[in-house]
């Protein structure tokens, strides 16, 4: 099956400056999607010969996961030089065949920039450390030592102990709201903020279409330096780690989410809008205050064009009621911003096994998730339905996992290599030891596998992207809900003269729900089990989903 036939490159490439809005963006985790020198780990070279896989499933664009030269300690997030590619994934030379190949396929490409800290390793950091009247001395966070020696205030660090680290060198502390090798950059800096736009120049310049930009609300901090509340026990409400991590006791006020940042964001946006149609998607990881910082970072269009939600990111099965809650809250929030939704990701237990999810039921939440209002990120291997994978104790990588170790099993589950094919013990990935295990119960659903299979998990996700896709009203349509309870989910998207009615049965019963008033004609099309109509209403099978489709008129 090649999409690609039928939705021809200039269709997605063309110089639409709304692009992005309702867009289905693909995440590569590059060390775990295709290792082409048989040293274990994935690199660009590598996606460039899978690109094909994704540009068949029909989706707008890629986003890569940090690629930089890094000490890997936090495995690219930590950043030593953002101007060139890691030799573990390849070369310049590389990126730029990776953007031709990729925009011939018609895809954007996306890149994942890490703006709020760096490596420890980073020349900047260097300078900066080596002494405090040098020409980046103020471009981390330093701060002196209480008068007995410990750190400045009760900031956390999210991988666990004090956002502080000793300097013994310029006998200060430095702020790290991650790793200790990851310092905080200081964007009360104007220099920084320059330096940082940059940075995105350099890559814009290269061919890239936008940026997915990690921990967006992570840029400025108090210059106060003022301590943190706690935070009370039934609010703690994190994604990652609620119950074993302690950064989920304080409530962040003074360590991120600070007003600053919507300043700068208008300078990285006026930065964008110099090019035809750049897009920058932000990360906002705050349980508390997530909705409100999404709906101000995107509001206005003079901001990032959107943000990334956790809400359906975390282990909270989504009941028609907490679907219903979530969108309703962020529409009454968003105002004109937008959304950016996904089940899955690099940081969390894929969904499948968060929510206990049987096949049909992935496949409808699937369905589901692309015809909300908002932009789709989807996971590698998700079109696949993989699960979490078990990572033992001695295979884990991650430092989060080995730090809270066994309650909390870190993220590695998720990010084990993708399985091409079947027929040996490293699904194609690599002819070498993979840094990761390949998960032995992922190899039955491998791309080779599920190609030939009508029926198969990424013939669904395929067939439901085009469906998508034949209709602008999913992507980029207005939104009313009409019911989110007894475990029915469904809604009216209106765009430009069209309508169409979204139904979904998350139970495992057949269930019968009133149509909207109108003249609805169902559209078969979506990869669902035919629905029974009669007498204005819809007798839903189990897990199965209904379109009808009316002009707006009618």
């Amino acid at each position: 099956m090649n999409l690609m036939q039928d939705l021809a490159p200039e269709t997605v490439l063309a110089h639409d400056k709304d692009w992005w809005r309702g867009a289905v963006i693909y995440q590569i985790y590059p060390r775990s999607f295709q290792d082409s020198n048989h040293d274990g780990i994935g690199d660009l070279t590598g996606i460039i010969h899978r690109l094909p896989h994704i540009a068949d499933l029909g989706v707008d664009a890629i986003w890569i996961s940090p690629f930089f030269r890094s000490p890997m300690l936090d495995f690219g997030y930590d950043v030593s030089d953002y101007r060139d590619v890691d030799p573990m994934f390849g070369s310049l030379g590389d990126f730029d065949a990776l953007i031709a190949r990729a925009h011939e396929l018609g895809l954007k490409v996306l890149i994942d920039l890490v703006l709020s800290h760096t490596s420890d390793h980073h020349a900047w950091f260097q300078q900066s450390r080596a002494s405090r009247d040098n020409p980046k001395a103020d471009w981390y966070v330093w701060a002196e030592a209480k008068p007995d020696g410990s750190p400045p205030n009760n900031w956390l660090s999210i991988f666990g102990g004090s956002a502080w680290e000793w300097d013994g060198e310029r006998m200060q502390y430095y702020l790290h709201n991650f790793l200790k090798q990851q310092p905080d950059l200081n964007l009360h800096n104007t220099q920084v903020q320059q330096e940082l736009l940059d940075v995105a120049r350099f890559w814009l310049d290269r061919g890239v279409d936008g940026f997915r930009l990690d921990t967006i609300n992570f840029y400025f901090h108090d210059p106060e330096l003022r301590d943190n509340p706690a935070l009370a026990p039934e609010a703690r409400n994190a994604t990652i780690a609620p119950e074993v991590n302690p950064y989920n006791w304080q409530d962040h006020l003074y360590d991120k989410n600070q007003p600053e940042n919507l300043e700068f964001l208008r300078r990285f946006r006026a930065l964008l809008d110099e090019y035809p149609a750049a897009t920058a998607v932000g990360e906002v990881g705050d349980g508390q205050y997530g909705l409100q910082i999404q709906a101000d970072y995107t509001s206005g269009g003079d901001k990032v064009h959107m943000c990334y939600s956790f809400e359906f990111l975390s282990g909270i099965a989504p009941t028609a009621e907490r679907v219903g809650q979530v969108i309703t809250d962020y529409e009454e929030t968003i105002g004109d911003g937008w959304a950016c939704w996904a089940f899955s990701n690099h940081d969390v237990v894929r969904h499948p096994s968060r929510w206990n999810l049987g096949e049909e039921a992935r496949r409808l939440y699937a369905g589901l998730l692309l015809c909300l209002r908002g932009s789709v990120c989807l996971y590698q291997g998700e079109e696949l339905g993989l699960t979490e994978a078990y990572v033992s104790y001695d295979d884990l990588q991650d430092p989060y996992g080995i730090r809270f170790w066994p309650k909390f099993k870190g993220r590695d589950g998720c990010r084990t290599p993708i399985p091409w094919v079947s027929d040996n013990q490293n699904g194609g990935f690599s002819d070498a030891k993979p840094w990761l295990p390949m998960a032995v119960e992922h190899l039955n659903r491998s791309v080779a596998n599920q190609e030939s299979e009508p029926g198969s998990t990424l013939a669904f996700y395929t067939a439901m992207i085009r469906f998508r896709r034949s209709y602008p009203v999913l992507a980029k349509g207005d939104f009313r809900f009409v019911t989110s309870a007894d475990g029915i989910v469904s809604f009216v998207r209106a765009y430009e003269g069209t309508e169409i009615f979204c139904a979904f049965n998350l139970t495992n019963t057949s269930q019968r729900i009133n149509l909207p008033a109108g003249d609805w004609r169902e559209d078969k099309g979506a990869p669902f089990a035919a629905a029974s109509t009669d007498d204005g209403a819809v007798t839903l099978p189990p897990y199965q989903a209904y379109f009808g489709v009316q002009d707006s008129a009618s």
